[in-house]
C-alpha cells in the first residue's frame, strides 16, 4: 500500500455494501463491535468523534465530512499523549461499491514521525481486519487492545 513520509493508506474489501459499511464510522453501537468500548460519535461536520479503545486509552477528534455511504473524514488524536495529541492527524475512509460489497480505503494523515506511522499502520491494519469480520456478517471476538494495557502499552489506531 501506498505510503508517504506522514501518511498511511490501506485498502480492504468488505463484503457488504458501502450503507452498511459507512454506519460503522458513524453509529456508535456499531463502532463499538470493531473497535472501542465505548463511543461518542455525532456524525457531521464539527460533530465530535470520540472512542475509548481501553479504560485508558481514548482517540478524540472531530468530523470534518460526512457524505453518506461514500466518505467520512475526521481529525483524530490520542487523549494525554503529546506526540498525536487530539485532532492532529487526519483521517479519511472511502467507500466504493464493488459487486455486491465495498472497497473501502483508509488515509491517515499528519502523523509526526515515522515511527508513529508505523505505530498507526499497526492499529489500523488490526482494526480493519476485525471491521472486515463484523460488518460483512461475522463476529470479530473480543479485542485484545481493550483489556486494560500496562502502564507502557498505547493503542495505536
Amino acid at each position: 500500500m501506498e505510503q508517504l513520509d506522514d501518511t498511511l493508506v490501506r485498502e480492504v474489501r468488505i463484503a457488504a455494501r458501502p450503507d452498511i459499511v459507512f454506519a460503522y464510522f458513524t453509529d456508535p453501537e456499531r463502532m463499538i463491535q470493531w473497535k472501542g468500548v465505548s463511543a461518542d460519535l455525532d456524525p457531521k461536520p464539527g460533530g465530535v468523534y470520540s472512542v475509548r479503545i481501553n479504560p485508558k486509552i481514548a482517540a478524540r477528534g472531530e468530523y470534518v465530512a460526512v457524505e453518506p455511504y461514500h466518505r467520512v473524514v475526521f481529525s483524530f488524536g490520542w487523549e494525554g499523549e503529546e506526540l498525536v495529541p487530539p485532532g492532529s492527524s487526519t483521517v479519511e475512509v472511502t467507500l466504493k461499491p464493488d459487486g455486491e460489497g465495498t472497497v473501502l480505503r483508509l488515509r491517515h494523515s499528519g502523523l509526526p514521525t515515522a515511527e508513529s506511522v508505523a505505530q498507526h499502520t499497526h492499529g489500523w491494519d488490526h482494526y480493519l481486519s476485525r471491521l472486515v469480520t463484523v460488518a460483512g456478517g461475522g463476529d470479530p471476538g473480543p479485542d485484545p487492545m481493550a483489556a486494560d494495557p500496562q502502564p507502557a502499552q498505547q493503542a495505536t489506531a
